[in-house]
């Protein structure tokens, strides 16, 4: 299989990709690996997103993963203390060494410990006006199909609300 720079193919097929949460409306969060800003621009990107999970990470609603927020180091403090006072829950991501990780892109990681979000489309809209704040690991009516694997073999669900 080819592999090409996104930047050189005028589309992607297909995408096939994992998530951390995903809930009864196919809207997940992604990031738990700490690349979800280059996975979103794929999947901006792609004809067609299906993410594979296993069932314990089905919910009624998002939030009980914590959602990532990608920000730039610079004024990171601030922009926490900002998170805090409006009863996010932020907490920088550390590596092993205790030292905040790193993106690929050079970026810190804000784990926002929320436990259920009722509106994601409107929390993604306030993270996405944040000044400091590069992208959130909310992936809202990005995938068209799920596959959940359960004990019992797999059960798929579509996006009702993308064309198939």
């Amino acid at each position: 299989m080819p592999i090409r720079d996104i930047d050189l193919v005028p589309m992607i097929d297909l995408t096939i990709d994992g998530a951390d949460e995903v809930d009864q409306y196919l809207n997940g969060i992604k990031g738990g690996g700490a690349a979800f800003l280059m996975e979103k621009i794929v999947a901006r990107y792609s004809r067609r997103v299906i993410w594979i999970i296993d069932e314990q990470k089905l919910h009624s609603k998002l939030g009980q993963f914590p959602l990532p927020v990608e920000v730039v180091a610079f004024g990171s403090g601030k922009l926490i203390a900002e998170l805090k006072e409006r009863h996010l829950h932020p907490k920088l991501r550390l590596d092993n060494h205790q030292q905040p990780l790193v993106t690929d892109l050079g970026h810190y990681i804000v784990d926002l410990d929320l436990e259920q979000i009722d509106q994601p489309f409107e929390l993604g809209r306030f993270l996405d006006g944040q000044i400091g704040i590069v992208e959130h690991g909310l992936f809202l009516n990005v995938a068209d199909q799920v596959i959940i694997g359960q004990d019992e073999g797999y059960r798929i669900m579509n996006n009702l609300q993308k064309e198939m």
